[in-house]
């Protein structure tokens, strides 16, 4: 191993420069063609009808056909989730045998960062 003295070798340094904080950054300045960047990412969707708490002996005691009561009555509007987010509620509808979700309300954003 070469040892080199700090005499021998100069380095020039520099302070590091920042921009102001007010000041966006260009790429900033234009979030929505940003956007297009992202479109194409998969996220969990799902619909939630409802909940209910119950000790791991009672799961553990569940059996085929038994029924579990959960906290919202039939016909009120159920959760619709996107990547474990609250964003909308709606109906529950069948769509050529399938479930689908009418959407009934979309839940504002100032309400989304509350929770």
């Amino acid at each position: 191993m070469k040892h080199t003295d700090s005499a021998e070798t100069s380095t020039s340094v520099a302070p590091a420069t920042f921009p102001e904080l007010g000041s966006a950054p260009a790429s900033a300045a234009a979030p929505a063609n940003n956007l297009g960047l992202i479109l194409d990412v998969e996220v969990p969707v799902s619909v939630v009808l409802g909940s209910v708490r119950k000790s791991l002996a009672d799961v553990l005691s569940l059996s085929e056909g038994q029924v579990i009561d959960l906290d919202r009555g039939a016909g009120e509007l159920v959760d619709l989730l996107v990547n474990g987010k609250l964003i909308a509620r709606g109906e529950v509808v069948v769509v050529d045998e399938r479930y689908g979700l009418r959407i009934s309300q979309i839940i504002a954003p100032s309400e989304r960062l509350r929770r």
